[in-house]
């Protein structure tokens, strides 16, 4: 199948992608191209360093997606509009870079470009750090539905909002936190320090201070 495509998409977990990526390179002709699809980059990035056919690689990562996995979770809206990053550009062919851009335009993405180091620090932030946030959410709530049994009813929009990447595959985002551990783990300790002041404005009940924690968070708008 390799051989007689024009472009292979790796589209599996992460750790998935590391091993299947240099055996797609060995059997991958000259003209052809693979792109990936991870959510980090930095490691995969490297591996296909080391790749003899690297140029024929690009590194690729829709920035789009659902708590759902899977063939089956596939919809045709899901990827126009959305934003699509592209790393590393400098390494891979110019050909097989314009054939991936001309794909992803076509597909109706905005492209932009980054270090893969750069992209893995900023989704540790914007999507790693909410996904752990949210497995933790729904952690704490089924622990307390143990004696509480009609806390669900009580669940309103926010909770449902909040918590629903909680629902998102473990086998995709183990190898996701695992291979991006480093900035992750430093989101996680600029996030818990936020909660730990938050904790500590509402139990000395500083509501000054709980309100300026939350006006200067509404710049997110």
């Amino acid at each position: 199948a390799v051989a007689q495509s024009e472009v292979c998409v790796l589209a599996t977990p992460v750790n998935t992608i590391s091993t299947l990526l240099p055996r797609i390179l060995d059997l991958l002709p000259p003209d052809k191209v693979v792109m990936d699809f991870g959510s980090t980059k930095e490691n995969i990035c490297q591996i296909a360093d080391q790749h003899p056919k690297r140029s024929q690689f690009v590194a690729v990562h829709p920035m789009a997606g659902t708590e759902n996995s899977g063939p089956g979770a596939a919809f045709k809206e899901l990827l126009p509009g959305q934003n699509v990053i592209i790393c590393d550009k400098e390494k891979s062919d110019s050909d097989a870079v314009a054939l991936v851009e001309a794909l992803l335009l076509d597909i109706g993405m905005k492209i932009h470009y980054m270090k893969p180091d750069e992209h893995d620090l900023h989704l540790a932030y914007v999507s790693h750090l909410s996904h752990v946030s949210s497995f933790a959410l729904g952690l704490t709530v089924l622990e307390k539905e143990k004696d509480e049994t009609a806390i669900f009813k009580m669940a309103g929009t926010g909770f449902s909002s909040t918590v629903r990447l909680a629902k998102s595959s473990p086998q995709m985002w183990a190898p996701i936190f695992s291979q991006n551990k480093e900035n992750l783990c430093r989101a996680l300790t600029d996030y818990i320090e936020y909660l730990q002041k938050f904790k500590e404005a509402i139990e000395a009940e500083a509501n000054d201070q709980s309100i300026d924690f939350m006006k200067r968070s509404n710049d997110i708008r």
